[in-house]
């Protein structure tokens, strides 16, 4: 694959004496939806700590061509690395508008900014709608179109996403993905990680399920989501 956005190599993570990552292999390319997929202490959340050198970590990461050991998060953020944690990290005591301008912090194109701004309200017409409104005082779902919307005022190269689907109404479940349907259109890489299976494996290009700290599976998206092993295990399909 050319124009690689994100590789790793033998990715390691460990929590005291537990191995929570041990030795993955991942890629991203150019344009991209990757979906990794898994239960709860599968080790996702926990890859993308390393990718974003929140957490120590062990192997090789690439972003952009450039191995990223010995960087801060910030630095990565400054090069279009952009993340929408699992539990929205709003800025509470803030407005929206404080916030999706925050998401822009690091850039000094103030017309441009003034024109993605309104971009985010026209994608999301409810942050519009309360604009003045002080963060964390939106639902949850709200607040995970905040935080989307949020990174994107970034103008990311890749986009990391973490659990977006977690404790939302099905309403807004269906929002959050439409939204990830328009950045995927746009042609902005993203990682995925989630555990609605089905609604990661339909929005993704290719996937990987990862289970105890290993990547169990890969391949294309649509592959896996008809691989009978994920049905069963993730899709709550029961097979001959």
């Amino acid at each position: 694959m050319s124009d690689i956005v994100l590789k790793i190599i033998g990715l390691k993570v460990a929590y005291g004496g537990i191995q929570a990552v041990k030795g993955i292999d991942l890629e991203i390319g150019a344009g991209e939806v990757v979906t990794l997929i898994g239960a709860n202490g599968a080790g996702k959340s926990t890859t993308l700590k390393a990718i974003t050198c929140t957490h120590p970590w062990s192997g090789a990461i690439e972003y952009m061509g450039r191995s990223s050991a010995g960087l801060a998060s910030y630095q990565l953020l400054a090069a279009g690395l952009a993340m929408v944690p699992e539990g929205r990290g709003v800025f509470a005591r803030m407005t929206v508008t404080e916030n999706l301008q925050m998401g822009a912090f690091l850039r000094n194109d103030s017309a441009a900014v003034a024109v993605d701004l309104e971009h985010q309200f026209a994608t999301f017409p409810r942050l519009k709608e309360r604009a003045r409104q002080l963060a964390g005082t939106l639902s949850g779902g709200e607040q995970q179109m905040l935080a989307m919307a949020r990174a994107l005022m970034s103008r990311p190269k890749l986009l990391l996403l973490d659990e977006p689907s977690m404790g939302l109404s099905p309403m807004m479940v269906e929002k959050v993905f439409e939204v990830i349907g328009a950045v995927a259109a746009q042609k902005i890489p993203m990682l995925l990680v989630e555990q609605n299976a089905r609604l990661a494996l339909e929005a993704a290009n290719r996937a990987y399920v990862m289970e105890s700290g290993l990547i169990t599976l890969a391949g294309r998206a649509d592959d896996l989501l008809h691989d009978p092993k994920v049905r069963e295990a993730y899709l709550g399909e029961a097979t001959a």
